[in-house]
């Protein structure tokens, strides 16, 4: 994800196709989400465009630091909650925020994060190989020094779709049995030694291996279809759902949820027969939305980016009784 700075318009920072998530839904109204806080840029764009309320929710404790100096400036109509999108249903619930008008989910890493050397995500900069969103738990030196190499492959081609998985594993495991890998400038030179030298225009040869080691760190991918089946759930009738990705594996899980869940469910001839289950979301947008040439200018970092937007047909939350509240003590 890539998100703003309260910073001059300069900044890298920029809330990624923000325009036509605002376009889809004004004017802007009601009880809104943000799974993604980061820096506060689709928060702050959606209470100026005339939010009630925005929840914001993230898992990484500086992002709600960072944000001290201008949340005041919204009052009550700000909550910050600290958690993972994919608890976003029980989050907002335990605040009293459901049902929502709208979610927005940024998905991956943020700007900020990956500037931060010290935060392990680029390997541009050299720093500890972390990759924590959340700063706690399993690091991505712990994943590299411990696992074998057939499990390092298969994280390297499942995650970050990388053909040379093998080759790569085998240099790592290589690697480490003389100095463990600690750095991302380590691994960065050893993936490297693994490739053949990127032609003009080609990506760096270690950010398929950054990504998919991200992504296990986090279990990114899991949180995803987690955050996403807790939208449905407490989004309004007529409420948005817009998720930016940022690669196929997250577009991909976007795309096929959006899909089923805005077709008709059609029993099959040889199964038992069941009742037609109503289309629960509809598509806002018949393809995924990708960045303007102008957006392409401002922010570079959004060239992969994928927009998709759903609409809930039918409400599915409904809020405990008192009775069941009593139950659940």
């Amino acid at each position: 994800m890539v998100q703003v700075l309260d910073s001059p318009p300069s900044s890298p920072h920029i809330p990624v196709l923000l325009t036509p998530i605002l376009n889809a839904v004004e004017p802007v109204h009601g009880r809104w989400l943000d799974g993604t806080f980061g820096a506060g840029g689709y928060t702050r764009a959606l209470l100026d465009a005339g939010a009630d309320c925005v929840y914001a929710i993230d898992r990484d404790p500086e992002v709600f630091e960072r944000a001290k100096h201008w949340a005041d400036e919204y009052g009550d109509r700000l909550v910050l909650i600290k958690g993972t999108f994919g608890q976003l249903d029980k989050l907002v619930a335990e605040h009293g925020g459901v049902p929502l008008d709208g979610i927005v989910l940024d998905i991956g890493v943020s700007s900020m994060q990956i500037d931060q050397a010290e935060r392990g995500f680029s390997f541009m900069q050299d720093g500890p190989l972390d990759m924590r969103m959340s700063q706690n738990g399993m690091t991505a030196a712990d994943v590299v020094n411990s696992a074998d190499e057939a499990a390092l492959a298969d994280i390297l081609y499942l995650y970050g779709e990388e053909r040379a998985s093998r080759r790569i594993a085998r240099r790592i495991v290589e690697a480490r049995k003389t100095t463990p890998i600690k750095t991302t400038k380590q691994l960065c030179e050893i993936v490297e030694a693994a490739l053949p030298r990127a032609k003009p225009g080609q990506v760096h040869p270690a950010t398929r291996s950054f990504q998919a080691l991200r992504i296990v760190v986090n279990d990114e991918l899991g949180e995803l279809v987690r955050g996403l089946v807790a939208a449905e759930a407490v989004l309004a009738t007529g409420g948005i759902l817009a998720v930016v990705t940022f690669h196929s594996l997250e577009d991909r899980i976007v795309k096929r949820f959006i899909q089923t869940r805005s077709e008709q469910a059609r029993s099959n001839r040889y199964a038992p027969e069941i009742a037609a289950r109503s289309p629960q979301f509809e598509k806002v947008t018949k393809k995924a939305i990708g960045p303007t040439e102008a957006e392409l200018v401002d922010n570079p970092r959004s060239r992969s980016a994928k927009l998709r937007l759903a609409r809930r047909t039918c409400l599915l939350y409904t809020s405990p009784s008192p009775r069941d509240r009593q139950k659940s003590r």
